[in-house]
């Protein structure tokens, strides 16, 4: 099994709310979530994603929702970009949580392993044109990736 980050955009109210659809896999395990967020969060990201690591220690941390019961939020989405040595080799932690009771719990945590600076600026290029909402499909893995316009391309 390969790595890879795919996102998958469902219409909805858009450009406000985006109905997304998160898989990825470490190349051992896969995981997916579907949630809501808005494209100025898919923006945020590429723009961090960008320039990164800016430093050895440099982490980006985009979260949705919350794992606390009393908050009540339908799921729970991390995704952390961090630097592992000075030499600007990064991770892509994934935390996936649908909050649901037992026995419909669904939760898996991983990491993208040996991700350089420069797969990461792609990311942040397909994320920068997919926010524009175009694009209902990203694909992205540590050496290719790409845009499809519609679901059944992929």
């Amino acid at each position: 099994m390969r790595q890879y980050i795919r996102i998958t955009r469902k219409p909805y109210e858009e450009p406000y709310h985006l109905n997304l659809v998160m898989e990825a896999s470490n190349g051992v395990q896969k995981a997916q979530l579907e949630f809501y967020d808005n494209a100025e969060s898919l923006s945020t990201l590429a723009k961090e994603l960008e320039v990164f690591p800016r430093h050895k220690d440099h982490a980006f941390l985009w979260e949705l929702g919350s794992e606390r019961p009393e908050d009540r939020f339908a799921f729970y989405f991390r995704f952390r970009a961090f630097a592992v040595n000075s030499v600007g080799h990064c991770a892509i932690q994934l935390r996936f949580n649908n909050n649901e009771a037992l026995p419909r719990r669904e939760l898996a945590e991983f990491c993208i392993r040996d991700v350089e600076p420069a797969q990461l600026n792609r990311l942040a290029q397909l994320l920068k044109q997919y926010a524009e909402l175009k694009h209902e499909v990203l694909e992205w893995e540590l050496d290719d990736g790409r845009l499809l316009e519609k679901r059944n391309e992929a």
